[in-house]
């Protein structure tokens, strides 16, 4: 099903920030890290965007690190370090460029995630193209995980217009929320149609994306105790496939 959307212009980008991205990149902060070569360790691939490299927290802090040390100390397998790929302000076709920049085709992960969209929605880009680079992108995770869709995980997008950035800013917040639900629905609809777990994190962003204890310095983006919440979600999903 096609959905359409406004484009919306972006207005009161935080400072040093380009009219493209979420947030500036940090040049400091991999764009990837690489896990331990263990030939005996289950392997995880984290895709995304800022809310996957953890923009404005450690890098202990963001969900695929929490996620593998939380396995590693509750379950009674053992995971390597997270494959990162990804970057604030990163769109769906930008993830692809990353994917391929890593050359990392036809390798072959225990679990894939895979959390993009805002900022396709954010920058006003059109839906419909979305829709189509999603799938492929979704395919292509699929492949990393050896062809087993079970072992892929999708996390819905956070409305990010219920934060203090899009008050102070002047954001139409209802705009937003309806523009990232029609994301959602294309997101939730393309993982059941290919068999892949779709985890829904945004009603519960909704209700706790105010409080500054779940947000990062910026206001922004999720804080380490809001990732925690998402960690919760993956481990209580991965420990029914392994």
């Amino acid at each position: 099903m096609k959905f359409s959307i406004l484009i919306f212009a972006i207005l009161g980008i935080i400072s040093c920030n380009s009219s493209k991205n979420m947030l500036p990149d940090d040049s400091d902060k991999p764009m990837t890290e690489n896990p331990t070569d263990n030939s005996n360790q289950l392997t995880y691939l984290a895709l995304g965007d800022s809310y996957t490299i953890g923009e404005g927290v450690s890098d202990a802090g963001r969900y695929p690190s929490q996620l593998i040390a939380k396995l590693n100390t509750d379950t009674d397998k053992e995971w390597a370090a997270p494959k990162v790929i990804a970057r604030t302000g990163w769109t769906v076709d930008e993830l692809e460029k990353g994917i391929k920049a890593e050359n990392i085709e036809g390798n072959t992960y225990d679990l894939v995630t895979l959390s993009i969209g805002v900022n396709n929605q954010y920058r006003g880009l059109p839906i419909d193209k979305f829709e189509e680079e999603f799938e492929v992108m979704l395919l292509k995770a699929i492949s990393f995980a050896g062809v087993n869709a079970k072992h892929v995980v999708v996390l819905s997008i956070p409305d990010w217009g219920v934060t203090p950035f899009a008050t102070k800013s002047g954001r139409d917040q209802s705009k937003i929320a309806q523009e990232i639900d029609a994301y959602n629905s294309i997101k939730a609809e393309i993982c059941d149609k290919n068999g892949v777990t779709y985890i829904d994190i945004t009603e519960q962003y909704r209700a706790l994306g105010r409080q500054e204890e779940m947000l990062a310095a910026d206001g922004l983006h999720p804080s380490e105790k809001m990732y925690s919440l998402w960690t919760e979600k993956l481990v209580e999903h991965i420990v029914s496939i392994y």
